[in-house]
């Protein structure tokens, strides 16, 4: 089974959680079987892997999420990089060449496209195998998931089939309506249009040459940036009409905002929390390392990160990217194929950041025209670099760097290192890279 996870998102409505870097579906949030956390990226992929050991499961993602996913999943997924946003359709027809050219999938094979944060059972990736194999029997040119609704939701088109079987041929589709036109829809027998569906590569091959002026996936990738922004529904979806759709009434939920992710919570609290006995409905996620006391709460969500704390109703919190969109400042926290970092604290002349390398990984070679840097070593072995001149570093070592001087530190054993940059002119774009000779 071939499977492309569509990762894109912003970061705003899971804030302070999420940020421009770190997406919804990077927070660690669920357990997995054995008791520790995992993300919805972590948990669709054990799941894919239990239904599909072999499966090929490449994600769609822009440049700025690889090293999360990296850092999560390992080097064994396959990923297809966007070189910027260009909506659905471009994305999708990358990641269909990338198949094609560079992993050389043979072009009869069925692709299953879906969205990386369901919150699903494994029953679901049972029927991503069905529809893989509709696909390959070439009776539609496109089979879709269409999820049974639960209640007139205003967040999603509709499928309307032509019959109440379980694979129908698609009568037609709906855009996302108001509740009173979603229950008339239901009442048709529509479904939910979760952006799940399969196809043999030579299809969508075949429509990116008609709609796009490119040769192959290099030459695509090239051009990416001149491309129109258009979604895969609009440029293909709507356009044809050999399309088939598969009911799918098992668990599914679209966990968007923090009403929706406290329901799928299986505790009330993640991280340091305290709730007194007049709370009522009350979830905390608590990624600070001190504790939040919460006291005669009732339907509340309590967020806190480095990068700000939220306190809101649960049904107010869905109305929360204005106010986040108008926040100006800098990322405070990553996860990065290295390892991550967490802004400390912010001066008017200093940046103090703690750092933690994974074993085996380092900086790229580097300097900076107008800060200095000071590292001290909290824990782990390792190696600096500094203008040429290579030292042993461990736990207590104290290493200066001026302006100017090239360096970077390599993790023998995973590193944790507190960075304070020190300077009138403190910027992530003052730093200059290069090749470290062995």
């Amino acid at each position: 089974m071939n499977i492309v996870l569509l990762s894109g998102g912003s970061g705003k409505r899971l804030w302070p959680l999420s940020n421009d870097i770190r997406s919804k579906q990077f927070i660690k949030i669920f357990k997995d079987d054995v008791g520790n956390y995992e993300s919805m990226l972590q948990r669709v992929y054990r799941q894919i892997r239990t239904i599909d050991d072999g499966a090929a499961v490449t994600v769609a993602t822009s440049k700025t999420q690889v090293s999360a996913i990296r850092n999560q999943l390992g080097d064994s997924v396959g990923i297809s990089v966007e070189p910027c946003r260009r909506d659905t359709f471009p994305a999708i027809a990358l990641a269909t060449f990338y198949l094609h050219d560079v992993l050389g999938i043979d072009a009869e094979e069925a692709v299953v496209v879906c969205p990386v944060d369901p919150y699903v059972s494994d029953e679901y990736f049972a029927a991503l195998k069905e529809l893989g194999h509709l696909a390959v029997q070439g009776d539609a040119k496109l089979v879709l998931m269409g999820v049974e609704p639960t209640y007139p939701s205003e967040k999603y088109g509709y499928i309307i089939p032509e019959t109440k079987d379980e694979i129908s041929k698609v009568q037609t589709f709906k855009e996302k309506p108001n509740a009173e036109i979603a229950a008339e829809y239901i009442e048709q027998g529509a479904l939910w249009n979760g952006g799940v569906f399969a196809y043999q590569l030579k299809y969508v091959l075949q429509k990116a040459h008609e709609l796009l002026d490119f040769t192959d996936y290099y030459d695509l990738y090239a051009k990416y940036e001149t491309l129109e922004k258009i979604s895969f529904d609009y440029a293909v979806v709507e356009q044809e009409k050999q399309i088939k759709v598969l009911r799918f009434a098992g668990a599914w939920k679209d966990l968007g905002t923090w009403n929706t992710l406290t329901e799928a919570m299986e505790e009330q609290a993640v991280g340091k929390a305290i709730m007194n006995e007049k709370c009522q409905n009350v979830h905390v996620m608590n990624e600070l390392d001190v504790p939040v006391l919460c006291m005669g709460l009732k339907d509340m969500v309590v967020a806190a990160s480095p990068d700000g704390i939220l306190v809101a109703e649960k049904e107010q919190s869905s109305y929360i990217k204005p106010f986040v969109d108008a926040i100006d400042q800098q990322v405070m926290f990553a996860e990065k194929s290295w390892g991550s970092f967490r802004v400390l604290d912010v001066g008017e002349n200093s940046l103090t950041i703690k750092v933690t390398l994974k074993a085996g990984n380092k900086m790229n070679y580097h300097s900076h025209e107008r800060r200095d840097e000071v590292w001290t070593i909290i824990s782990g072995n390792g190696r600096t670099i500094v203008d040429g001149m290579e030292e042993q570093v461990t736990a207590g070592d104290v290493i200066t760097m001026q302006a100017g001087c090239r360096h970077t530190i390599i993790a023998d054993s995973e590193l944790e290192v507190m960075e304070v940059q020190l300077g009138r002119e403190i910027s992530v774009h003052d730093k200059q890279k290069f090749e470290l000779e062995e």
